[in-house]
């Protein structure tokens, strides 16, 4: 399987609501990246809806011709936006209405039987005869993956924020390992191997290099980022370049 670049188009949501003016429109940056090369589009509906609304998620639907990755709390609410959407994967994260982001993974030992009782019956039974896939988004954690195993999700998405924040090369190369371990793990387990969270175009070759088994790789804040100065369109396409280049290195 080919890695892929699904792009987090949150942020351009943010810019629009900073003053209401209905613009940008997060679909339309949506089409812009697959016409692009991106394999797909990410979005984060959070509960106090700070970036990504309700309206947002039919236009999405229908906009976007790849994959559609719902990152979502494991809510009542959000389940039942997720059974209207079905979308190609839901992605299960960990939500703190004070974090200016995602922090971390999922700590499965604390919401374990949740899941196993609730969260993922809720999912499957109103996915039924659909093809929505289930990601946790963790950190490389071994007790996380066998989790993540025991739960029987589809996926996992490893967290790369500490590699990416990671404040020397030994901690980076460290991390890196820490990663590598846990995709060897969850690949031998049948489970699809996604990752993000802080990727750049500076961190992405080195961490694609290091770490194996990689299916799809979210970028979001970074690249919108970037796409400021030199549009949305190139920037997608000079992270589609250093996947390319990766990957033909690799064969």
């Amino acid at each position: 399987m080919p890695i892929q670049l699904l792009v987090n188009i949150d942020h351009i949501a943010t810019l629009r609501n900073a003053r209401g003016e209905g613009y940008p429109v997060p679909a339309q940056a949506a089409r812009i990246c697959e016409q692009a090369g991106a394999a797909g589009i990410v979005f984060h509906l959070r509960g106090d809806r700070r970036h990504i609304m309700d309206h947002d998620l039919p236009e999405l639907k229908k906009a976007v011709q790849g994959v559609l990755d719902f990152e979502m709390a494991a809510t009542e609410e959000m389940i039942a936006l997720l059974h209207q959407i079905q979308p190609d994967i839901c992605t299960l994260v960990p939500e703190g209405r004070e974090e200016l982001t995602t922090e971390g993974g999922l700590n499965l030992a604390s919401v374990f039987e949740d899941f196993k009782n609730r969260v993922f019956p809720a999912i499957r039974d109103g996915a039924a005869g659909s093809k929505v896939e289930i990601s946790l988004f963790v950190d490389p954690n071994p007790d996380d993956i066998k989790g993540a195993i025991e739960l029987g999700s589809d996926a996992i998405e490893l967290h790369t924020g500490i590699y990416a924040n990671a404040s020397s090369p030994s901690a980076a190369q460290a991390e890196l390992h820490r990663l590598a371990t846990a995709a060897k793990m969850a690949h031998a387990a049948g489970l699809k191997v996604n990752a993000g969270h802080g990727l750049n175009q500076k961190n992405l070759a080195p961490f694609l290099r290091a770490v194996p088994h990689l299916a799809d790789i979210s970028i979001g804040h970074a690249l919108i980022s970037e796409a400021v100065y030199h549009g949305l369109a190139s920037t997608v396409q000079a992270y589609m370049t250093i996947i390319e280049q990766v990957t033909e290195e690799q064969r």
